[in-house]
C-alpha cells in the first residue's frame, strides 16, 4: 500500500490497485448522484443540484477500482481548523463486503489528523461497529447537541 497525505490531498493505493483519492476532478458526479438519490436511505430523492453543491463545499473521498471506475464515495464538511462532519459514505452494492467503508473512514481520520480538529462527527443508523474500529465513539453528552431542521 502506498499513501500520500498532504494538505493538498490524500491518495492511497492498495496492492490490488484500488485507490482512495481526494481529487474532486476524478469524481463521477453523475454516479455519486445516482447512488445517493436512488439507493442511500438518508438521501433518497436528493437532486443533482444539491449533490453538486454539496461536493463543491466539501472535502471528497472517492474509491476507484484498478480500471479507474469509481466504486465508493464519502465526503467531509470541515473548516480544517476545529470541526468536521463525515457524511454520505456509500459503497456500490457490488463492492460491499470488501472493506471499502472502513478504508474510507480510516482515510478520513488519517487525512484530518494533522489539523488537530477538536471534533469529527458522523451520524449512522447501522454502521456503529465499522466506525468504532476507526476510533469513533458514541457522543458522551448527546443532551448537549441540538439540530436545526429545514422547514417543510
Amino acid at each position: 500500500m502506498t499513501t500520500t497525505n498532504t494538505e493538498d490531498g490524500y491518495r492511497d493505493r492498495d496492492s490490488k490497485g484500488y485507490e482512495i483519492d481526494t481529487d474532486p476532478g476524478r469524481l463521477d458526479i453523475g454516479l455519486v448522484h445516482h447512488w445517493l438519490s436512488t439507493d442511500a436511505f438518508w438521501a433518497l430523492g436528493r437532486s443533482r443540484d444539491t449533490v453538486e453543491r454539496s461536493i463543491r463545499g466539501s472535502l471528497n473521498f472517492g474509491v476507484y477500482g484498478p480500471d479507474g471506475a469509481q466504486v465508493a464515495y464519502a465526503r467531509v464538511v470541515t473548516d480544517r481548523a476545529t470541526f468536521a462532519w463525515l457524511c454520505d459514505v456509500y459503497v456500490a452494492p457490488e463492492h460491499r463486503g470488501r472493506g471499502f467503508g472502513g478504508r474510507l473512514a480510516t482515510a478520513v481520520r488519517d487525512h484530518l489528523a494533522p489539523y488537530k480538529l477538536k471534533r469529527t462527527m458522523l451520524a449512522t443508523l447501522d454502521a456503529h461497529e465499522l466506525y468504532a474500529k476507526v476510533g469513533f465513539t458514541p457522543v458522551p453528552d448527546p443532551e448537549g447537541l441540538m439540530i436545526l431542521s429545514s422547514t417543510p
